[in-house]
């Protein structure tokens, strides 16, 4: 074997074994800021987990702990999590009890309040039994709803989207249940649904692609979940009515693999220019 295709065979195997054994474990804080031109009061904090995938090789209990001292440090105004929150068949992995997420997720402290909505995953495995565990733990679950945010002035209402993938998402009825001059944070748990939000839209979140989970360097997801493309896999969307941001998510599905994409948290400041 000549010495060229021993250094690419060492190079796949580093690879696989960062991909595999390291990356999945390695959890980041992506911190995030927006400028709404006519924004008045002070700055609102949002932070932003999502595909917990608890039971995946990496994603734990213990990963849930970090997860959430990590989220409650921050000092958030407002937590999202736009679901995903069990696992159905990964590799290596082990489903954990969703009454021990809901536990462990209750410890999450915001002022504005904790929302969730549920993934495609959610609804495989029982996505009532899930809404009542969280909401059980004082996580309020919004499906194809809204709420105001009374705390966060300026008429600020939170909308929440079901999952595109299960036949759970009705976008029109859930931007419909919020008055028609409030200000909206919408969270969804798939991107799938962002070209679908009007544009006066203060944010949105989302989540189900896990970035990709393998991302190859100057190219980016190689295959995404559902229906958006792959341009929409990770990070602020391109070409949609309204800035969305999707995260790289927590957990893993089918194979426990990350690679140029870690598990991470987003905190975002949404504030006027002048606040930065």
């Amino acid at each position: 074997m000549n010495r060229s295709r021993l250094i690419v065979l060492g190079a796949l195997f580093a690879s696989a074994a960062w991909g595999f054994g390291f990356e999945p474990g390695w959890l980041q804080q992506r911190d995030l800021s927006l400028a709404v031109t006519d924004w008045t009061g002070p700055p609102m904090t949002i932070a932003v987990a999502a595909d917990f995938h608890v039971g995946a090789p990496h994603a734990g209990l213990p990963m849930l702990r970090r997860v959430v001292d990590q989220l409650n440090a921050g000092k958030p105004d407002l937590i999202l999590l736009p679901g995903d929150f069990v696992i159905q068949g990964v590799l290596g992995g082990k489903a954990v009890d969703p009454l021990q997420i809901a536990e462990e997720l209750g410890r999450l402290k915001a002022p504005l309040g904790v929302f969730a909505t549920l993934g495609n995953h959610d609804w495989w495995h029982d996505g009532q039994q899930i809404r009542q565990a969280l909401e059980q733990k004082g996580i309020r679950v919004i499906e194809n709803g809204a709420m105001p945010l009374p705390g966060a002035g300026q008429n600020v209402w939170l909308v929440g989207i079901g999952d595109d993938m299960t036949g759970h998402a009705h976008p029109a009825k859930a931007l419909a249940a919020a008055p028609a001059n409030a200000r909206t944070i919408v969270m969804m748990h798939d991107p799938a649904n962002a070209p679908d939000l009007p544009p006066q839209t203060l944010v949105a979140f989302a989540g189900h692609t896990h970035g990709g989970q393998v991302r190859v360097p100057f190219f980016g997801a190689l295959v995404t979940p559902g229906r958006s493309p792959l341009r929409h896999a990770l990070g602020w969307l391109p070409d949609v009515p309204a800035p969305t941001y999707v995260t790289a998510g927590v957990g893993t599905s089918i194979l426990p693999v990350r690679f140029n994409c870690p598990p991470e948290t987003v905190t975002l400041r949404l504030g006027s220019k002048e606040q930065g």
